[in-house]
């Protein structure tokens, strides 16, 4: 390590500690009329297009991949607060509620 790096570093402070919060949001849907998997996808083409291009959210089907009649879809949220990740959840339900041509059965949150 050259002298000039070892006078930077040392010359820094302490950074400060960013610790981000993660909220999980987990759906569970009911679908009817797929007969298959191509079907299913279209169903939620819509839930990756718009929220998995979000910079603060990951999309992803979690379970019941071949199961043509349910669905299961997690989308992760980080952010610097719990209150910004709840309203972020809460936003992103309503949303999914409104745009996805499926009855959600069952809905599951938890902030990491």
């Amino acid at each position: 390590m050259s002298e000039a790096l070892r006078k930077l570093l040392s010359q820094s402070g302490p950074s400060p500690v960013i610790t981000p919060h993660v909220g999980v949001l987990t759906l569970h849907f009911q679908l009817y009329g797929c007969e298959d998997l191509k079907a299913k996808r279209k169903v939620f083409t819509a839930l990756k297009a718009v929220w998995g291009r979000e910079p603060d959210l990951a999309v992803a089907e979690t379970a019941d991949q071949d199961a043509l009649d349910c669905a299961t879809w997690t989308i992760a949220a980080l952010g610097s607060s719990t209150q910004q990740i709840t309203q972020r959840l809460d936003q992103v339900e309503k949303a999914i509620q409104e745009r996805v041509d499926a009855a959600i059965l069952d809905v599951h949150r938890e902030i990491l």
